[in-house]
């Protein structure tokens, strides 16, 4: 599962798409309706495949969590983020045994179901092709043809050096009329 391009934005709805990046942040579209927005630097963003769920010994990618989530739906929408917490918490625990119940608060819960039905209902969560496929069906990959590696060879650099104009005079001219 890729999350990589799949970004969300404090204050905005939803989650957005970075199609480009632009000279003082990002051009992205929004999964909800489609609309481009520019994000500026300014603005905080988190990418999904950066975000982690606390667990008692360690943290677990959110990528990890929606393929086991997807596995388990079958790629349909899990439960509704709107379901009551403890609804959310029985689901996720089914999900990831050791999660830390101290320091994943319900609010995180309701995003990672939110997100997760979102992105379902888009069907934005495919499996990674080398999850998908069998262990007996090896890709062969052919190594690219390298192309020749040119020498660059320093071109002479022509430094110039500034000089007075007026023909080679130093001193500054004088003033008249004073």
């Amino acid at each position: 599962m890729n999350l990589e391009s799949i970004i969300s934005i404090t204050g905005k709805p939803g989650l957005f798409k970075v199609l480009s990046q632009i000279k003082n942040g990002l051009i992205v579209e929004s999964i909800l309706d489609g609309k481009r927005m520019p994000v500026h630097a300014t603005d905080k963003v988190s990418a999904l495949s950066d975000i982690s769920i606390y667990t008692q010994d360690s943290d677990i990618p959110l990528a990890d969590i929606y393929d086991k989530i997807h596995k388990k739906t079958g790629g349909k929408a899990a439960v509704d983020h709107k379901s009551k917490p403890e609804e959310l918490r029985s689901y996720i625990k089914d999900i990831v045994e050791d999660y830390d119940q101290d320091r994943v608060y319900n609010s995180d819960l309701k995003k990672l179901f939110q997100w997760f039905n979102l992105l379902a209902e888009k069907g934005l969560l495919k499996p990674d092709e080398k999850e998908a496929k069998d262990g007996d069906d090896k890709k062969v990959v052919k190594p690219k043809a390298k192309a020749p590696v040119k020498k660059r060879i320093a071109k002479p650099q022509n430094i110039k050096t500034s000089s007075a104009k007026g023909g080679g005079q130093t001193s500054m001219p004088s003033k008249k009329g004073g």
